[in-house]
């Protein structure tokens, strides 16, 4: 996954933080979104677009800290 090596901490940290913070009030997006994906309500394309728009840099970063970390042992 040498595509993962490319993209730098100091690029990926802020942007995960910020998506999946933002908006800070009333409530996160990311964490309006799971909910709804939990509860079985997430249907619409824009919520489902939504999800995978605050949620893709959260993911990028841990898939980055497991491999890295992999490579490390």
């Amino acid at each position: 996954m040498s595509w993962l090596d490319k993209i730098p901490y100091t690029v990926i940290v802020p942007l995960a933080v910020v998506l999946a913070l933002a908006p800070f009030t009333p409530e996160p997006h990311l964490w309006e979104k799971l909910k709804m994906l939990f509860a079985g309500t997430l249907t619409r394309p824009i919520d489902i677009f939504d999800l995978f728009l605050h949620g893709t840099p959260l993911l990028i970063l841990l898939l980055k800290l497991v491999y890295s970390g992999s490579k490390a042992r």
